[in-house]
């Protein structure tokens, strides 16, 4: 069962540059759930005096092509995306290749795109198990790596810029 500390959303003690700007992919499907991821970035976000902007696509599936289309169309790029979503599992085999899909989509803009793409697309088995994910606080627990980030007391913007092989080198 997940469990949760009332301080984990902490994140007071980080700065953020001026101009930041981050885009929101969400899925429309499993709306109860990803309602609540969606505000827990949105809170954090507007915490942090972050510009976003909120695109939504049917299911999971296409938040990959989302995020690669905004990159290649739109002319103000961001500095990081957020990919929020709810795969439950049901009874027939779809849940795997909907997963696959979605994690392999978002290696791949990670290794593709000159800014990070965050992770925060849930794949459970039921109902419960989303709810467990989510939390009881009204802060969606994906934001949880925003506080995982302000750990390092670094800006999080600037957080969300370091690839994993400049992680390497900082420690």
């Amino acid at each position: 069962m997940a469990q949760s500390s009332k301080n984990i959303f902490e994140t007071r003690g980080t700065s953020v540059k001026a101009s930041a700007f981050v885009v929101i992919v969400y899925t429309a499907w499993n709306q109860p759930v990803v309602n609540e991821l969606l505000a827990g970035a949105k809170k954090i976000l507007a915490n942090k005096k972050v510009k976003y902007i909120l695109v939504e696509v049917p299911g999971a599936v296409e938040i990959p092509f989302a995020i690669n289309s905004y990159w290649n169309k739109m002319s103000k790029k961001p500095d990081a995306f957020i990919a929020l979503g709810c795969v439950i599992k049901g009874d027939t085999p779809h849940f795997d290749y909907v997963c696959t899909s979605i994690t392999n989509g978002i290696t791949q803009l990670n290794i593709t795109l000159p800014v990070p793409v965050i992770f925060g697309v849930l794949t459970v088995n039921n109902l419960r198990q989303a709810k467990e994910r989510i939390g009881k606080a009204t802060v969606g627990r994906s934001c949880i790596r925003f506080k995982k980030l302000s750990d390092l007391n670094l800006p999080v913007v600037e957080e969300l810029l370091i690839r994993a092989r400049d992680l390497e080198t900082m420690f």
